[in-house]
């Protein structure tokens, strides 16, 4: 019997990558506080999450033979948005260096989270092969 990853795993791979590209966005944020004119970038997580567990905007395939493979292609990259900002500088830039911090502080932790619940998902895995 063949595994299925996606089933075994379930939304922690999507997560994962997402997060990884959240990390970029916003050590970029934290990169630029202090360039005129940069404007602050983020990822709406939970609406990007959503929409690779497919809860939105998949697109189906047309099956012109029995033998072909069912599926749907979801749009992969996330929508960047930018950061409204609190209080707006007199150079354009929209990084507030706390915001940033405390949202890579977390998006880190929350990273790290999922990391741990993958690695616990797999360690299961192979147990379960060895017959343990």
């Amino acid at each position: 019997m063949a595994i299925n990853f996606s089933n075994a795993l379930g939304i922690h791979e999507q997560a994962l990558v997402l997060r990884t590209q959240r990390t970029a966005l916003l050590a970029n944020n934290i990169a630029n506080a202090n360039t005129p004119g940069y404007k602050a970038r983020d990822i709406d997580f939970a609406a990007m999450l959503a929409q690779a567990n497919g809860q939105s905007r998949a697109i189906g395939m047309e099956r012109t033979h029995q033998r072909h493979l069912s599926g749907s292609a979801e749009a992969s990259s996330p929508e960047i948005l930018y950061r409204v900002p609190a209080q707006p500088s007199l150079d354009g830039n929209t990084v507030d260096e706390q915001v940033e911090n405390a949202e890579f502080a977390r998006n880190a932790l929350e990273y790290q989270a999922t990391f741990q619940f993958l690695n616990s998902k797999f360690t299961g895995l192979q147990k379960a092969l060895k017959g343990e």
